[in-house]
């Protein structure tokens, strides 16, 4: 599979390590393409990320960028979808086509402001009953999204 035809997990500025090991395990079971923004809060080499990332970790196909402007300078607008807690529109409303790149923040901070602002229009969010809770873990929420576009384009069992 090309990688226009693939999903992308974007992880801007990702801070635990754990939680990229996850998300790149997350990659390379659905075949998608992990890109990981600059600077990263620990060394790809960090042995807590390999763990996570066990035994797989060069199966992934893994981008690395200077920053998020570089990133966002090279991609198709039109293939954006960014999430966050601060919208109220859900990651069920998003219409997903394979190439596309959902796009997640730091743990701590999320995507800048700046960014949401600019691109409100494709923003999104994985809605939460409970309103006490602030927010989902970064993997799982990647995993929750990515598999919504996977069911979107049909691909069910082909990718598994």
């Amino acid at each position: 599979m090309h990688q226009q035809d693939r999903f992308h997990i974007v992880l801007v500025e990702p801070e635990i390590p754990p939680n990229t090991g996850s998300i790149a395990r997350l990659c390379g079971a659905t075949d998608s393409v992990l890109h990981l923004v600059h600077p990263l809060g620990f060394s790809t080499s960090d042995k807590h990320l390999k763990r996570a990332g066990l035994d797989y970790w060069e199966h992934v196909d893994i981008v690395h960028w200077e920053n998020l402007d570089a990133f966002l300078r090279a991609q198709d607008e039109r293939q954006l979808f960014f999430f966050t807690t601060k919208v109220k529109r859900s990651y069920i409303e998003a219409s997903f086509q394979p190439g596309d790149c959902l796009i997640f923040g730091r743990e701590t901070k999320g995507l800048p402001e700046e960014i949401l602002s600019l691109y409100y229009d494709r923003c999104y969010t994985v809605p939460m009953k409970n309103t006490n809770i602030r927010s989902l873990n970064l993997a799982m929420t990647a995993g929750i999204v990515l598999y919504e576009a996977i069911r979107q384009i049909g691909l069910h069992g082909e990718c598994l």
